[in-house]
């Protein structure tokens, strides 16, 4: 994998944000089936397509990882800047 790729996934009711071994799990909302595509990456904010249970189409949907770093005491500026892009998978 690249180095400077993180991947954005979910599971049940939880997100994951994986870069360089390190994986940020985060509760999200019970909807959600999948992420679909990635429209925008700001060190930090992203901006992705989502599909819920609910809803017939895709829905834009922001995820700010800003207060899950400082909720586990990391260093944003180190953990983040090294990212250049951020793609979606599922095994």
């Amino acid at each position: 994998m690249d180095d400077h790729v993180a991947i954005l996934s979910s599971f049940d009711k939880y997100t994951t944000f994986t870069f360089r071994g390190k994986t940020l799990t985060f509760r999200t909302c019970d909807g959600l089936e999948r992420y679909m595509k990635i429209l925008t990456w700001d060190h930090g904010y992203i901006e992705v397509m989502a599909k819920y249970k609910h809803e017939k189409q895709e829905i834009e949907e922001y995820i700010d990882l800003d207060p899950v770093l400082k909720g586990l005491y990391m260093d944003k500026a180190s953990f983040l800047e090294p990212i250049k892009e951020v793609r979606i998978e599922y095994a």
